[in-house]
């Protein structure tokens, strides 16, 4: 009784002020065609995944769709941004980049082409690098799934006529 009592007294700050937790994004198409994307994206399986958790059907054929997602550009990138003197590398950027737009099979557009572009700074030991390597897959799973979830809230936003 007084457990129920203290959740309730610390719940009740936030109940005025809109604070809601994040659920599952309700989409207004039932369908959708993913196009654009290379042939085995990891991006575009977590994407598929995720519509198919809001219960829209994912086609490859635009034509059987309500919707086509088109990837204009689908990317993961490597860069070095620190060395020692010597030439070994100290430090990468990761950056993992998608260019999209949203029509209709008929081609009308439901979503103007934006760009999604997130960034990560990593250290790098040659010493240790399969733990870098398994560091670096890590990173880029996880700002896979942040774009995944920016797309999911971009498609949500959408109202088919």
């Amino acid at each position: 009784m007084q457990r129920r009592r203290l959740l309730t007294l610390a719940a009740a700050p936030l109940a005025g002020c809109g604070f809601e937790l994040r659920r599952a994004q309700t989409l207004s198409f039932r369908s959708i065609a993913l196009i654009g994307f290379a042939p085995q994206s990891s991006l575009a399986d977590a994407l598929r995944q995720q519509l198919l958790a809001s219960n829209v059907q994912v086609f490859d054929a635009p034509a059987r769709a309500e919707a086509v997602f088109e990837a204009l550009a689908d990317a993961r990138e490597r860069s070095v941004v620190a060395s020692t003197s010597a030439g070994q590398v100290r430090e990468v950027q990761l950056r993992v980049r998608l260019r999209f737009r949203v029509a209709t099979p008929s081609g009308t557009l439901l979503l103007a082409a934006a760009e999604l572009l997130l960034t990560r700074d990593m250290s790098y030991s040659e010493t240790a690098a399969l733990a870098k390597a398994q560091e670096e897959a890590l990173l880029l799973r996880a700002m896979e799934d942040d774009i995944v979830a920016q797309v999911m809230r971009r498609l949500a936003v959408i109202r088919s006529t």
